[in-house]
């Protein structure tokens, strides 16, 4: 990149560091680049001055100064050959968890616990099994969004540049429509509707929890980030548990959680936001209920709509099954596992 360039941060590029959110977009930059841009205060965030640390949102400007071209084919090469290898054991669960592949997408089903990409002491994500998931290819697919370690579900992947560049334009656009399922403690008022509660982060700089603002506070909320999520009820137990199908249509760090611990109803296993499951099913018979149920978070990435990235006119509609500990309990509840892949319309 021979010139300074004023780059916006997409929907799908939530809570992520500047150092690795630079790097996702220009490979051939190092850390030692990065940190050396930021004390120099060439790369800035909004007009202001960064660490390499800091956590860019959606919609913020990014300066970033003039690049280097692309690494050399040997400088790669070394690069690789000093990069871990992938788990065998990760790479071959994840290629058993395939749900489409075609020579430009690749779609997994990713389980609950695992993250996309790493972190501080996070050694163990789907990002450092890439390599393993070239079928062939020199280059290994590429993230086009994130799920949290906790979410279980649909993640895309690019096979090629190309196809990163037009996945990454369509999840910026909301050409994809996202589905989520989730089990809820309670039952949602009214059963379907639109949430546009904002989030905010709740604690210092780098927190990973957020908090609902009302809609009429935001704007004079600082830090405060528009937020919106249709929602549908398709499964209900005596008004103690709910299952409910969800679309964001915006792409805030915990935004579903959030939302739904805003309508009084947490995310069953959801313990940052209140929803350890028994503790909010009540007394006597939703106690003895909750007792039952995993600890995990109950939410899952269940469908996913979007164009083809190079087919036009071709719409791609995957949908993932129910992860074990979904599944066991939509079994005790009585819930009808079906009704749970209907798109949300």
């Amino acid at each position: 990149m021979s010139g300074v360039a004023q780059l916006t941060v997409g929907d799908d590029e939530a809570e992520q560091r500047l150092d690795r959110w630079l790097k996702r977009r220009f490979p051939q930059v190092t850390q030692g680049m990065v940190e050396r841009f930021c004390r120099k205060g060439e790369l800035r965030v909004d007009g202001g001055r960064v660490k390499a640390s800091t956590r860019v949102a959606p919609g913020q400007t990014i300066r970033v100064p003039p690049l280097p071209e692309a690494l050399t084919n040997a400088r790669d090469e070394r690069r690789s050959a000093q990069a871990p290898a992938p788990d065998p054991a990760l790479v071959a669960d994840l290629k058993a968890r395939i749900v489409f592949h075609d020579d430009d997408v690749l779609i997994i089903d990713k389980p609950a616990g695992l993250a996309t990409q790493g972190g501080t002491a996070q050694r163990v994500h789907v990002d450092a099994a890439l390599r393993g998931l070239r079928f062939g290819r020199e280059e290994a697919p590429r993230l086009v969004h994130r799920l949290d370690r906790d979410t279980s579900g649909l993640l895309v992947l690019a096979r090629s540049g190309a196809a990163a560049t037009a996945l990454t334009k369509a999840f910026r656009s909301r050409s994809v429509e996202k589905t989520y399922l989730a089990a809820v403690a309670g039952q949602p008022k009214p059963v379907a509707g639109t949430i546009r509660w904002g989030v905010v982060k709740a604690g210092g700089h780098g927190a990973e929890k957020m908090r609902p603002v009302h809609p009429d506070e935001i704007d004079v909320t600082d830090g405060a980030q528009h937020a919106v999520t249709e929602y549908r009820v398709v499964e209900m137990v005596g008004g103690r548990a709910s299952a409910v199908l969800m679309r964001p249509l915006t792409g805030r760090t915990h935004q579903l959680r959030v939302h739904m611990a805003a309508l009084g109803t947490p995310i069953v296993g959801d313990g940052k936001y209140g929803g350890r499951g028994q503790e909010n099913l009540g007394d006597g018979w939703g106690a003895s209920l909750g007792r039952g149920l995993s600890r995990k978070l109950h939410l899952h990435a269940v469908r996913l709509d979007f164009p083809h990235p190079r087919k036009a006119g071709h719409q791609v509609s995957v949908s993932a099954p129910l992860p074990d500990h979904m599944a066991r309990t939509w079994e005790m509840l009585g819930w009808d596992v079906p009704a749970a892949f209907d798109p949300l319309d």
